[in-house]
C-alpha cells in the first residue's frame, strides 16, 4: 500500500481529476496485478455466503488480503467503510485488512496509517 500511495501521488498527485470506485479499482489492480502475477490471484466483487460483496480479495503466497476501496466522502462515510471491512475480516477470521480511499480534496493528507478496531488492524491508505 505504501508504494501504491507513493506512485499514485507521483503520477496523479495534483491533478483535480475525479472518478468513481470502478475506475479506482482498475487503477489499483493495474498496479497490483504484476506483483501477484503467477504467485496469487485476485477476485473482484467477491461475494460472501451472506451475499455481501467485497471490492477486492487477493490470495498471495497462502495469505488472504481483503481490500476495500472508497471515494472520500467525509468521516462518517469513512467510518462506515471501516465497519464494513471489519465485518469482512470477522467473516473470514482475519485480523488485518486494507482500505484504499481516493480523496480529491485540495487539502487531503495522503499516506498510510494503521487503525485499531477491537482486535483488528485496518491499514488505511489515502491518495
Amino acid at each position: 500500500m505504501n508504494k501504491f500511495v507513493e506512485h499514485f501521488d507521483d503520477i496523479y498527485g495534483s491533478q483535480p481529476e475525479t472518478f468513481d470506485e470502478d475506475e479506482g479499482r482498475r487503477r489499483f489492480l493495474l498496479y497490483i496485478r504484476p506483483i501477484i502475477n503467477g504467485t496469487g490471484n485476485y477476485y473482484i466483487e467477491s461475494e460472501t455466503r451472506n451475499a455481501r460483496r467485497m471490492d477486492v480479495v487477493i490470495d498471495y503466497l497462502g495469505e488472504r488480503f481483503i481490500v476495500e476501496l472508497k471515494i472520500w466522502r467525509g468521516n462518517s462515510y469513512n467510518d462506515r467503510g471501516e465497519k464494513q471491512l471489519s465485518d469482512y475480516l470477522d467473516y473470514f477470521g482475519l485480523k488485518k485488512g486494507y482500505m484504499l480511499s481516493y480523496n480529491f480534496n485540495q487539502k487531503k493528507e495522503i499516506g498510510v496509517k494503521e487503525i485499531h478496531i477491537g482486535d483488528k488492524i485496518l491499514v488505511e491508505a489515502v491518495v
